[in-house]
């Protein structure tokens, strides 16, 4: 029986690889030269540090642009509120792993009122859908990645026939 899985991971490899290249150009840029600015990646937060928050405003565009050059859909990012401390200006970003359960029963909701004969079933942190036709498959594959209702990023992986 066919089947596939619905997840929203990211590429930790692409993920850093984004973050090294948003470094370099925010050291090379002019309107940031001597302002020490940083961006670090941990344990799937990026955090960023400059000298104001309008510094920050600045670098977050070049941080999501590197990632959208590496096929890293941003909707898995949740910016935090920038904080001022001090001299310098922090906030965090985080990188959402797997669909958490509000969002899976989303998934299963609009897969049943497709009315197509597949089966819909919540496996921890991701969404695996059967059915006996793959074009049936095929079409909510469809209906997932044009769908509006989900602020996430969908992969779909682990196609079997």
């Amino acid at each position: 029986m066919p089947s596939f899985d619905v997840v929203s991971e990211v590429d930790t490899h692409e993920l850093s690889n984004a973050i090294d290249q948003a470094v370099r150009e925010v050291s090379t840029r002019f309107d940031l030269k001597g302002s020490n600015a940083k961006i670090e990646l941990k344990d799937s937060v990026i955090k960023i540090e400059a000298e104001n928050e309008f510094q920050l405003k600045q670098i977050s565009p070049i941080i999501y642009s590197k990632l959208g050059k590496r096929d890293i859909d941003i909707r898995c990012l949740e910016k935090g509120k920038a904080e001022p401390r001090g001299q310098r200006a922090y906030q965090d970003i985080t990188v959402k792993q797997g669909i958490d359960k509000e969002d899976a029963k989303k998934i299963v909701k609009m897969v049943k009122e497709m009315k197509v004969k597949v089966q819909a079933a919540i496996q921890g942190e991701q969404v695996r859908i059967t059915g006996k036709k793959r074009d049936d498959l095929q079409q909510v594959m469809g209906l997932l990645k044009a769908s509006d209702k989900l602020e996430m990023a969908l992969q779909f992986n682990n196609f079997r026939d």
